[in-house]
């Protein structure tokens, strides 16, 4: 009789661990940030990194947005590449890039102002079970608006696809 009662029992156990299932955690499913680099517009045949000195970018008609650099960047800091977020739930965003930012004793602010518009088809690429969809972004395009002082010299789209952040998408040149 005790021989059945660990029979059964060792049997209840392995149809108790047989139904478990892996953990499903999510390691690589975030939605892809648009990689800008900075280059120096004189010399644009080597493409020479050129830091932007107290770069600020902001959303249009949002707050300040952080870059999402490694480590992040403070909201005004002197970079040559910086990541940000393109919004997955329309086809179109704009950013305001500010050179040589800061405020005046008002409030206001004294930097160079260009407006970038990004254009973009947004695709949902299936990752896996436990991260589920993320937004790809397909046909990246531009629209640069300024004024007669624009500080950005020239935009080129390294790749119109962004899928991930290992490579450059954009590259300004300043």
């Amino acid at each position: 009789m005790k021989k059945l009662r660990y029979r059964i029992f060792f049997l209840l156990v392995v149809i108790a661990f047989s139904a478990c299932e892996k953990d499903d955690i999510c390691v690589d499913g975030d939605t892809p940030l648009l990689v800008i680099d900075f280059l120096d517009f004189e010399d644009t045949e080597n493409e020479t990194p050129k830091v932007v000195p107290s770069i600020r970018v902001i959303g249009v008609g949002k707050t300040p947005i952080p870059t999402f650099n490694d480590p992040p960047a403070q909201e005004r800091t002197d970079l040559e590449s910086i990541v940000i977020p393109l919004d997955p739930t329309v086809t179109s965003v704009s950013f305001v890039f500010i050179n040589d930012s800061a405020d005046n004793d008002d409030g206001v602010e004294t930097g160079n102002l260009d407006t970038l518009t990004f254009n973009y088809t947004v695709k949902e690429k299936f990752v896996s079970r436990a991260c589920g969809f993320i937004a790809i972004y397909e046909n990246l395009d531009f629209t640069l608006t300024g004024d007669d002082e624009n500080w950005i010299g020239r935009v080129e789209i390294d790749t119109n696809l962004v899928e991930d952040q290992s490579r450059t998408h954009v590259k300004i040149f300043h």
